[in-house]
């Protein structure tokens, strides 16, 4: 358990060193304006205040956006069930992005598609066939950094490889998931 913890704690630091501000990608988004397509991106990510991986990535090799981003964040509470009506909170950053928080509790199953309907904005449309989540998946490789001996990166490595992914904890759609990975040292 405390290779596992240890490990998370710095994947979570190497992917930050990289990480790029919310406002200011916004901004540059602004500036030089990419080329936007129908429906709905769904990038789920732990940080708030910065942009996902997915999203950096699908830029850089794709080179478009959807009409609507919206960048996920699912909080788990310290209660049994949260009511639907305290399930979300959205803030919208303008051209079409949006921050989404869905707040479930530890005994309920979170269903993100579900509780994305329950979003209930003339600007948002999740229409099962409009949405496309995308997911940030990680492969760690065990260095000579600083952090952890490589006989527990190695560990970590296989156990972060073996953990039960995102997409079937959150009940996503399997035919409108798309995984962009980025490869971290640790």
């Amino acid at each position: 358990m405390s290779t596992w913890k240890r490990g998370k704690q710095i994947l979570v630091e190497r992917i930050d060193e990289g990480g790029l501000p919310l406002p200011v990608f916004i901004s540059s988004i602004r500036v030089q304006p990419p080329h936007r397509v129908e429906g709905t991106a769904v990038f789920l990510t732990a940080r708030a205040d910065a942009v996902p991986h997915a999203l950096l990535h699908n830029m850089l090799h794709n080179q478009v956006l959807h009409s609507q981003v919206v960048l996920l964040t699912v909080v788990s509470e310290d209660r049994p069930r949260v009511p639907e009506q305290e399930r979300f909170e959205v803030e919208a950053y303008g051209d079409g992005f949006f921050r989404v928080l869905l707040h479930f509790g530890f005994m309920d199953e979170p269903d993100v598609p579900a509780a994305l309907r329950l979003c209930h904005l003339d600007e948002l449309d999740f229409s099962p066939m409009r949405t496309t989540y995308f997911l940030s998946r990680e492969t760690v490789i065990a260095s000579r950094l600083e952090g952890m001996s490589r006989w527990r990166g190695n560990l970590f490595a296989f156990l972060l490889k073996n953990a039960n992914g995102n997409l079937r904890f959150f009940n996503l759609p399997l035919n409108r998931v798309i995984e962009l990975g980025t490869q971290v040292e640790i």
